[in-house]
Parts: C-alpha cells; structure tokens; sequence
C-alpha cells in the first residue's frame, strides 16, 4: 500500500472508488485502535468484532486496526463506500507501537495512524539525523 493512502485515507489505495456521499468529507473520519486480536480473522470477522465488542458500526468510514498478540502485525478495516477493504501487514523484525487501549479502543490521528503503519513509535519520536540549520 501507497503510504500517502494511509495518510490521506484508505479510499485512494486503490480498493473501490468511494462514491458521493456525506463520507466524503474529511471531517469526522476517525481512526480507531483495538485490543490484541485473534489475526487469523478475516472481514466478516473483525465486522462482527467491531459491532460487538467496540458497539460501533463497520461501515461508518471509520479505519479500525487491529494488531496481533506477539505485535509484529497489524490489520486495517475500512469502508469505502461500496465493500470492506482489509489491509494487513507484518513487520519481519521489531513490533508495532501500539497505544494505550482504555474501554477496548483508542482513538488516533491520521499522522499517528501513518507512523503505525510504518512501524514508527509516535510516542517517541527521534531524529535519524539532526536537521541542517541553512544561512
């Protein structure tokens, strides 16, 4: 997957072309993150999680992510306006960062959702190189 389709939303990375509804707008989109998951669920699976243990709808256009135990994979559920996209990803070294979870769920931005899917620690972000000051 493209990195700016995590970014700037799951509807450009090429699953279904969203159609023109009020889930157009940017406002609103939240990115949702749960508790470890069983990672062998499949779309109907992880729908069934999202309305039973979080209450919230599948295809509110909302992206759920959903990360393994041993935490080097991660899933994410989208909506695009006609079908469910599933994206899933494993780190061969290292694990995701994942957020506190309070009440099953955490809430995160699209930046902190881009650096998860990138493997990035948000919570502890560090400079690779310090940036060069120029005259």
């Amino acid at each position: 997957m493209r990195r700016d389709a995590v970014a700037g939303g799951a509807d450009r990375a090429g699953c279904g072309k969203r159609t023109g509804s009020s889930r157009d707008s940017r406002k609103g989109r939240g990115y949702r993150a749960c508790g470890a998951t069983d990672m062998r669920k499949g779309i109907d699976g992880l729908t069934a999680l999202v309305q039973t243990a979080l209450r919230q709808t599948p295809a509110s256009g909302s992206v759920f992510v959903f990360r393994g135990r041993r935490g080097n994979r991660i899933k994410l559920l989208f909506w695009d306006g006609q079908g469910f996209c599933l994206y899933y990803k494993v780190l061969e070294t290292g694990r995701f960062p994942w957020p506190s979870v309070a009440d099953g769920t955490a809430r995160l931005t699209a930046a902190q959702l881009a650096m998860l899917w990138e493997g990035i620690d948000w919570r502890r972000p560090s400079w690779t190189a310090a940036p060069r000051r120029s005259a």
